[in-house]
Order: C-alpha cells, then structure tokens, then sequence
C-alpha cells in the first residue's frame, strides 16, 4: 500500500496579493461571447447572461468564500453562495486559473474560470469551451465597487 502526503506551505506571495485584490464588492458589468450570434448559454449552471450581467460579487479570500447576487426582471432573484481558489498556471507568463464552485450545486461541480486580468479597478474572467470542436470564449467583465 502506498500513501502519499502532500503539504502546503500556504499560498505564494503572487496568489496573496491577487486575493488581497480581489477581497471585497465587484459588478458583473459585461458578458461576451468570442464568436457573434445569438447563444443561449446558462453560466454556472445557474442562470443566462441577461440575468447575470449587472449582478453584485463579494469576495472574502480568508476563507475562500463568496456570494453573488442577482437582482435583474425576468430572473430567480436572490444570493448564491460560492467557495473559490485563485491557481497561478504560470508565474513567469502571470497566468492564473480562478476555480468557482457554487455551494448550492448538487451535482458538486465546480468552473475553471482563466482569470485573465485583474487590478485594483478591473477584473476579467475568460472561460474557455469547446462548442462543435471549435473554442468558444466566454468573456466576463467586472468593475470594483
């Protein structure tokens, strides 16, 4: 029989100061798609574009945990509880993965998410798909509060 052990020594200092960035309230102000035309895509196994663009984002890095909140007409209204994990892909290119799991989620399914850019401002999430064997990317776009 064979156990392996794997230790951390907690996050780098790369992935602190990006939680440390993204801690607090943020607005989901854009949703596009990497090819034009008309998709009906449910994001997060939750909701569409329409009801998402405008929703409210908290982050607390401290314990991984956040909620959004969607308030838009024709939409399940409410809070969705979310844990989440900033990965650096590559320290030398900067690249970082932002994996989402939403807490209601049965099916316990999470998102790998590229967080593409993010500064004390902005953030943008790109998720990548294939769709037909062709890429699709879902490109998400925030402000801070």
């Amino acid at each position: 029989m064979f156990v392996a052990t794997i230790l951390s020594c907690g996050a780098s200092k790369s992935i602190k100061s990006k939680e440390k960035t993204i801690k607090g309230n943020w607005v989901l102000k854009k949703i596009s798609y990497s090819k034009t035309g008309n998709y009906n895509v449910t994001l997060f196994n939750d909701t569409t574009k329409k009801c998402l663009e405008g929703s409210t984002w908290k982050f607390v890095p401290n314990n991984n945990s956040g909620v959004y909140s969607i308030n838009g007409m024709d939409c399940i209204a409410g809070d969705r509880d979310f844990i989440f994990v900033i990965q650096e892909i590559d320290q030398a290119s900067g690249f970082y993965d932002f994996l989402l799991k939403p807490k209601s989620n049965q099916n316990n399914i999470g998102f790998r998410i590229e967080l593409s850019e993010l500064s004390e401002s902005n953030m943008k999430w790109q998720q990548n798909l294939m769709i037909d064997g062709t890429p699709f990317i879902i490109n998400m776009d925030f402000i801070k509060q």
